[in-house]
């Protein structure tokens, strides 16, 4: 069965509009890769600052494979493009934490 990344980062209330507008303006980033099967990013509605970013994966393989790939590459200065003088543009999130979970059970709505 697949697996399931979760980065929990953590977004103070004044960046949340900045890490929302980045993570619209990724023009599929990670839907073309190899073995992705599912992206959500979750803005918490009450009792954290923590945002989940939330992907699942066919394989261990295949997220890593993403991961020294084309995430790398897009965090180097690939993807977001810079700022003033080509600067990269300050980090939205102050922390970040990585979850990794396998999927031992699922289950989809029913037919009608």
């Amino acid at each position: 069965m697949s697996i399931v990344k979760i980065n929990a980062l953590t977004v103070p209330a004044e960046q949340r509009e900045v890490l929302e507008q980045r993570f619209a303006s990724r023009a599929g980033a990670v839907e073309s890769s190899d073995g992705f099967e599912w992206f959500e990013l979750l803005r918490p509605v009450e009792g954290t600052d923590q945002y989940l970013v939330y992907t699942r994966w066919r394989s261990e393989a295949d997220f890593q494979a993403w991961m020294e790939g084309p995430m790398k590459a897009a965090h180097q200065g690939g993807g977001q493009g810079g700022g003033e003088g080509g600067e990269r543009p300050k980090p939205a999130a102050s922390g970040s934490s990585v979850w990794s979970f396998e999927v031992v059970q699922q289950a989809a709505p029913k037919k009608a």
